[in-house]
């Protein structure tokens, strides 16, 4: 998401001070570091786009694509976006023209805004496949929803970024503001100014970042209180004693599968927590910003982009390696096809009770009678049902 104020843009009184200007050794260490991160994102990226392809059992879930198609938007980020972030922030200066300003502003709106999108989709993916009965499940995600929410998360980011910002909507009312701070340089160096009026950054704020996280939180949400009422039903059989020590079965394995749910809670805090500490610093500002007279230092606005281009790092990690199946498709890509990750790699789960949505174990079968389900409000879930675990890997 492109910043109000870019980086490199003249301070507050329109002039360019020394003081900001990097010296030789801290631009080199800026761009070691800004380097490492694009590249960390592009690899990380990419496994996971050639894990997809690789592997035919990884391509029978759906919840899959939405991955797929998130890290290939985050691998678009860090190959566009980031790249023409990181010379301008190191050089000081806009060195490719006005028109190829307008278009990678468009694209960082762009591809950030369907970064998130994607996340939105791979939270309501998980409500519907965990908290719902199967058959709502297979009625929500067929092959043509998917399609459909994986289109939406392309177009609808174009209608506020390329669609407003090459017709400069974003500009009304501020004409004079732009025209001043371009005017006002005190050097020959020309810079990427992006700014944008009150109306467009509370739009563009709601769209990209507001309203899926309050789709995300009541999702997630719900999925905690499930996990935690199957790890309770749990607890509850095993202390029970309903199978004898010397009988293993289901109930002997309760307290693994308790410790299964705390980690499947820990995990839900870990995404919602990456998510939102990456994004709201940035978002709170957007939206302040116009109302201040674009007064927030370009030091602020510069580490609130950066910290939001890391989630497209972060996000493979949070929501692929966490997953045993995408982390054994990666082994046997990284070890060139070695036998022992083949031979290993059924995808199956290891455990007979237990189930992982993408990084989110959900105990599914409670140690009832096969014929029995557990219900949650009216939603059961079974563990028989191969379209309830449609999306599941085992972690």
């Amino acid at each position: 998401m492109a910043t109000q104020l870019d980086p490199t843009e003249k301070p507050f009184n329109g002039e360019v001070s020394a003081e900001h200007a990097l010296d030789p050794v801290e631009k080199v260490v800026l761009a070691v570091f800004l380097t490492t991160i694009i590249i960390l994102t592009v690899l990380g990226n990419l496994l996971v786009m050639v894990a997809l392809c690789k592997d035919r059992q990884l391509r029978k879930k759906k919840t899959n694509y939405f991955i797929v198609s998130l890290a290939f938007a985050d691998l678009l980020v860090a190959l566009v976006v980031m790249p023409f972030a990181a010379i301008e922030l190191t050089t000081g200066s806009w060195r490719y023209g006005e028109t190829s300003c307008l278009v990678r502003t468009s694209l960082d709106v762009l591809l950030t805004t369907a970064s998130i999108l994607h996340l939105c989709c791979i939270a309501l993916d998980r409500y519907y496949a965990i908290c719902c009965q199967p058959l709502v499940y297979r009625n929500k995600m067929t092959p043509i929803r998917v399609a459909l929410m994986l289109g939406g998360c392309w177009v609808i980011p174009s209608f506020i970024s390329f669609l407003p910002i090459m017709q400069s909507w974003n500009t009304i009312g501020i004409e004079d503001i732009i025209e001043e701070r371009r005017r006002s340089s005190a050097t020959n160096e020309t810079f990427c100014i992006f700014l944008v009026n009150g109306p467009y950054a509370l739009v563009c704020s709601a769209v990209a970042f507001y309203v899926p996280l309050a789709l995300m939180v009541l999702a997630y949400r719900r999925i905690y209180v499930t996990a935690m009422e199957h790890a309770r039903q749990i607890g509850t059989l095993h202390r029970a004693g309903s199978a004898p020590e010397h009988q293993a079965g289901p109930d002997h394995q309760g307290s693994s599968r308790i410790k299964v749910e705390a980690k499947a809670a820990k995990t839900l805090a870990i995404i919602m927590g990456c998510f939102c500490l990456c994004w709201a610093p940035f978002f709170l500002t957007n939206v302040v910003d116009p109302f201040i007279r674009y007064s927030v230092p370009w030091q602020v606005w510069t580490a609130w982009l950066w910290l939001g281009y890391i989630n497209s790092g972060l996000n493979p990690f949070l929501y692929a390696f966490l997953n045993r199946a995408f982390r054994r498709a990666f082994l046997v890509i990284l070890c060139c096809g070695d036998e022992r990750y083949v031979r290993q790699g059924s995808f199956g789960p290891t455990r007979p009770y237990t189930a992982s949505f993408n990084g989110t174990s959900i105990a599914l079968r409670l140690a009832f009678p096969p014929s029995r389900g557990s219900s949650d409000n009216g939603c059961r879930i079974l563990s028989s049902e191969p379209e309830s675990q449609e999306s599941v890997g085992t972690t």
